[in-house]
């Protein structure tokens, strides 16, 4: 089966945007996540502290989450349109 250029397009600019993008943001998260934890311990006689650190923990999860559902979205775009998504 021979691919179309417009599917070549596709999966050039997911392989050289996208997937870092996503990898990118997925770190961001991460580490916000990882951040939140470790001033909710370090703050744990402070309640201001520890509010700030639950704060930045459950922005860091949402991302996260956002951050896999975006790259699930694509996943199942990519598999309607017929183009194979490079892992």
């Amino acid at each position: 089966m021979t691919t179309s250029p417009f599917q070549t397009f596709l999966t050039k600019v997911e392989v050289a945007l996208i997937n870092p993008l996503i990898t990118l943001l997925a770190l961001g998260a991460f580490l916000l996540f990882v951040y939140g934890i470790v001033e909710f311990v370090a703050g744990a006689g402070n309640d201001e502290k520890r509010v700030v650190g639950q704060r930045h923990m459950i922005w860091g999860f949402i991302g996260l989450a956002i951050v896999f559902g975006a790259k699930a979205i694509i996943a199942i775009s990519a598999a309607t349109v017929g183009v194979s998504v490079p892992q």
